[in-house]
């Protein structure tokens, strides 16, 4: 898909998003959608499923958080999930999804190993709506019922190829 259409740049106002995903986007500091925001967001946006590979820096975090900000309901169950391999990845994408979502004022809980599981458990009664999380430490709070009424519309296996290679391909498929 091109980024130009009769001389004109696209711009993230002509997805459709909500007022406060729109001002978290400007805030943020994105002018113009790059090609795999371009390219991802109307299928996500569409409720699709959608695999997606770009080089590193080229906004792919943004291309699943902006249609998962749009997407929530505010029901009071965590409602989209993001599955990475890292810790550092949890917190850079964590960061990211605040960022963007601050003006909805949307909160999300960020859960890896390390951190203490009894602030993870006060967080989790706040009632995020986003989860990011490792597989081990996710499945740990699965797995002793720490989470209730688990069931998210939303489903990114960030690095997916990463995790594979790191051996999580059993907990991701016990998680789901």
């Amino acid at each position: 898909m091109p980024l130009e259409q009769e001389g004109k740049e696209k711009g993230f106002e002509e997805f459709g998003l909500k007022e406060f995903v729109l001002k978290g986007i400007k805030e943020a500091g994105f002018s113009t959608p790059s090609p795999v925001q371009e390219q991802s967001i109307p299928i996500v946006l569409q409720g699709k499923d959608l695999i997606a590979q770009a080089q590193t820096g080229t906004g792919k975090t943004a291309a699943f958080a902006i249609p998962i900000l749009n997407a929530l309901n505010r029901n009071q169950e965590i409602e989209a999930l993001v599955i990475t391999p890292t810790r550092e990845l949890a917190m850079q994408i964590s960061e990211e999804i605040l960022k963007l979502g601050r003006f909805g004022r949307i909160k999300t809980i960020c859960m890896y190993g390390g951190q203490s599981i009894k602030r993870q458990c006060d967080l989790l009664e706040k009632k995020p709506k986003v989860m990011i999380a490792t597989p081990g430490r996710l499945l740990d709070h699965l797995q002793n019922g720490r989470i209730a009424h688990f069931a998210p519309q939303i489903v990114v296996l960030d690095e997916s190829d990463e995790m594979l290679d790191m051996g999580f391909l059993d907990d991701i498929e016990e998680i789901f």
